[in-house]
């Protein structure tokens, strides 16, 4: 290999990499959540004491989100995955949801359904602001006691 082919090939992979780079960083929902309590509404509650969300990039196009937090005293932990295919992908760890489909509404909006043995439960938006520095999510739909749930949830990026 000359130095000119060595020069190409190693500008080849730098342009990859960043252009990967630059492909996940994207997603503006990437990042660490607080959820902010005085600004959130939980109907009919009881809130959570906390949540910290941390969402990642994952698969060809798609989220990894683990919520980790306390409710009602006790520790919580929920993971899911799934692609931004409005495909259902699963969701661990939440007794009123076992999946969850995801559809990119814009670069700031997500939407999505989530499903308890393979019936719909609930349905919202994420949104990420135009600073980047909040997300807000909205749901509603039926607890597994069949009652109406509606969620605002403000979250500050940490």
């Amino acid at each position: 290999m000359n130095s000119r082919s060595g020069t190409l090939l190693a500008f080849v992979t730098l342009a990859l990499a960043a252009f990967g780079t630059v492909a996940m960083a994207a997603d503006s929902n990437v990042g660490t959540w607080k959820l902010n309590l005085a600004k959130s509404k939980f109907i009919p509650g009881p809130a959570p004491e906390s949540e910290t969300v941390k969402i990642e990039p994952w698969g060809a196009d798609g989220l990894k989100y683990v919520l980790d937090g306390t409710y009602m005293g006790k520790p919580m932990h929920i993971e899911v995955q799934a692609q931004y295919d409005g495909k259902p992908g699963p969701e661990k760890g939440n007794s009123e949801a076992d999946m969850i489909s995801y559809t990119r509404i814009d670069a700031n909006t997500v939407a999505f359904t989530k499903l308890l043995k393979g019936k719909p439960t609930a349905s919202g938006r994420a949104v990420v602001s135009a600073d980047g520095k909040t997300r807000t999510v909205t749901e509603t739909g039926k607890n597994s006691k069949g009652q109406d749930v509606s969620f605002f949830l403000v979250l500050e990026r940490q």
